[in-house]
């Protein structure tokens, strides 16, 4: 029997990944990965610090042991939370320090789960390891190819799009190729106590509490002026990393003497100046660019991109965007869009699809229209 290790999160979705793993005879354990301190969590230097509520990270240990027990399966419960620390959160910190929005799963996908975890299973003599994904894999020609789900309204394969085609070798995703409705009754069926459970939404380290007020515990906020393209003053701000481009919600703008009733949306930052650019209407015209630079791409097969038809995904749920790449290096791609695509943002992932494989992803660095860089 092959060994897998899987990551129980105490979710529906790895709970019904395990019991299905069980019924193709896999020899099977599990893991529950404890990634932040959610009784005692550490300040930018390090320093404990008790300003935070607990994470419910503790309540889903509790029911990765029941899915465990009623399965009967081995659960180990490992810490990677200095791991996580020094390279999900930290970077998390710089790029909002930078006035960027970076993605922490997609992080969390790349060193912890896919990494270091990895490591952790194969030294414990593992065949593979396993996760609650909505993703599949596919061998061709020598090289194994990352595939989206079954399930297009849950599709995670964004969130794996850096994933090298090694680390795929070595992973099984078990419903891929079920829908969550699939999940939620074979979850029923098999008189699993998550069956129900609802989906976790947010950041772990964040979960429910006030994302501003968070931050601010590890970058104290430098308050600014919030301005007009055309450098009017509208009100103060309150940090730079507070907003994200094309933002309406949190601005607190409206009713302005000398403006028409539209709502104002984030078109732009200035870091150096530590001034944000606010414009109105959904569709305002800097809030659209038609190429970016994408930066520390993965791409998985063939390097050739001639004559080869390409969509790419700048943020979760977004449509598929028909794109152009161009090499600029080894890993740095030209990303052209001539169709225009809306706040697509620094520091967010970029996706890259041929058809149902997703072929790479990166991260966004710089975001243009024709050759005049935004803003972001």
């Amino acid at each position: 029997m092959k060994k897998v290790i899987l990551g129980l999160s105490g979710g529906v979705d790895s709970a019904v990944a395990l019991a299905l793993l069980l019924e193709k005879g896999y020899q099977v354990e599990a893991v529950f990965m404890q990634n932040w301190d959610s009784a005692i969590n550490n300040d930018i230097k390090g320093n404990p610090t008790s300003k935070f509520e607990k994470c419910a990270q503790t309540i889903d240990y509790e029911d990765a042991l029941k899915v465990a027990k009623k399965l009967k399966v081995k659960l180990t419960k490992i810490d990677f939370i200095k791991e996580y620390w020094q390279k999900v959160f930290a970077y998390f910190l710089a790029e909002y320090q930078k006035g960027r929005t970076p993605n922490p799963d997609i992080l969390c996908n790349n060193e912890i789960k896919f990494k270091s975890f990895l490591e952790y299973a194969f030294s414990k003599d593992a065949d593979y390891i396993a996760m609650g994904h909505y993703a599949r894999k596919e061998e061709r020609a020598g090289v194994t190819h990352l595939l989206r789900g079954k399930d297009n309204n849950k599709d995670q394969s964004y969130f794996l799009s850096q994933l090298t085609s090694e680390q795929l070798k070595r992973v099984l995703f078990p419903i891929g190729e079920l829908s969550k409705k699939e999940v939620r009754e074979r979850a029923f069926q098999q008189k699993l106590a998550v069956y129900d459970k609802k989906d976790s939404t947010g950041i772990c380290f964040i979960g429910e509490r006030d994302f501003e007020l968070f931050l601010a515990n590890y970058l104290p906020a430098q308050k600014g002026l919030m301005k007009t393209i055309d450098g009017k003053v509208i009100k103060e701000h309150n940090g730079l990393y507070n907003y994200t481009i094309g933002q309406r919600k949190g601005l607190d703008i409206g009713g302005l003497k000398d403006y028409p009733p539209a709502p104002w949306f984030v078109i732009g930052k200035d870091l150096s100046a530590n001034v944000l650019y606010v414009g109105q209407g959904y569709h305002n015209e800097y809030l659209y660019s038609n190429n970016c630079i994408v930066k520390d791409v993965v791409f998985r097969g063939d390097k050739d991109l001639e004559n080869r038809f390409f969509t790419a995904k700048f943020r979760y749920r977004s449509e598929d965007v028909k794109v152009t790449l161009e090499w600029l290096d080894e890993t740095t791609l030209k990303v052209i869009y001539p169709d225009q695509e809306r706040a697509v943002t620094p520091g967010q992932a970029a996706a890259f699809y041929e058809g149902e494989v997703c072929v790479g992803g990166g991260f966004i660095d710089q975001v243009y229209f024709d050759q005049e860089r935004r803003l972001y």
